[in-house]
């Protein structure tokens, strides 16, 4: 839903609750956790945010308070949304000049842990009023023998409102600009957060 002005808390509350009840705009829900499927446009990032248990447990932080958002041109609202599968949550982002509010359900959470690696995570799909279809899954996986920590984007999609459609091109370098942002806020709010705890 495109506006030129930032939309208050109040429409906000009450576009998600006019959408909570809808069934998803695309068929294939579930499909980040196997494989996009044909007929979308597929997104990956994948980059490492730290190092070792105390990261990880700053990454899985970082998503439950929705920190991959904090890019300053998108916001998750409201954020305290739980990580709850059925959990509604809006995505408020400036883009051309309008403001563009996006209603998405979580379909499914990960939380995963093995002698080998840890993971943390939950991806949303699309509900009616989105500019675009599809769905996207956030990642913190720890490497547990490497000690690596890394943040791993997977989202299919394709255009639906038709200012979308006719602005394609630059929906697509917004959803390239958004990966890139959003790996480098989870990479401050794990760096900020180790800090604290050591300080």
């Amino acid at each position: 839903m495109p506006t030129l002005r930032k939309p208050s808390p109040g429409a906000v509350r009450a576009f998600i609750a006019a959408r909570a009840p809808l069934v998803p705009t695309y068929p294939d829900v579930g499909a980040t956790a196997t494989g996009p499927p044909a007929g979308y446009a597929v997104d990956h990032t994948r980059a490492a945010v730290g190092e070792g248990e105390r990261a990880f447990r700053a990454a899985r932080a970082a998503l439950g308070r929705w920190k991959q958002f904090d890019l300053g041109w998108v916001e998750a609202v409201p954020a305290d949304t739980p990580l709850a599968t059925g959990a509604c949550v809006g995505v408020l982002a400036r883009v051309a000049g309008l403001w563009w509010l996006n209603a998405c359900r979580i379909v499914y959470t990960v939380d995963e842990v093995s002698d080998t690696a840890a993971r943390f995570g939950f991806a949303y799909g699309t509900l009616p009023g989105h500019a675009a279809s599809g769905e996207e899954r956030f990642l913190v996986e720890w490497d547990r023998v490497g000690g690596s920590v890394s943040y791993d984007i997977v989202a299919f999609s394709r255009p639906t409102h038709p200012l979308a459609r006719l602005g394609y091109p630059l929906m697509r370098r917004t959803q390239k600009r958004f990966g890139r942002d959003s790996v480098a806020a989870m990479t401050r709010a794990v760096a900020m957060t180790r800090a604290v705890a050591s300080g």
